[in-house]
């Protein structure tokens, strides 16, 4: 069972490196999606805040793993 286990996690930390990065991009996803599908903002404000929002957990991601090799 642990060897499966451990497959399984090897296996998902090829597709997902940084997990609170893949978590928040996913959240951020399903919030503009929300907002765009219920009409609170049009669909370019909502793709213009979907890159807006991935470049900046991007840096967040890059600084916080510069700090930790620190």
């Amino acid at each position: 069972m642990k060897v499966i286990r451990t497959a399984i996690s090897e296996f998902l930390g090829l597709f997902i490196d940084d997990g609170s990065l893949a978590l928040f991009v996913v959240i951020l996803i399903a919030l503009v999606t929300a907002a765009v599908k219920t009409s609170i903002v049009s669909p370019l404000l909502g793709g213009g805040s979907l890159l807006l929002g991935c470049v900046v957990l991007l840096i967040e991601s890059l600084y916080r793993a510069a700090h930790k090799q620190r």
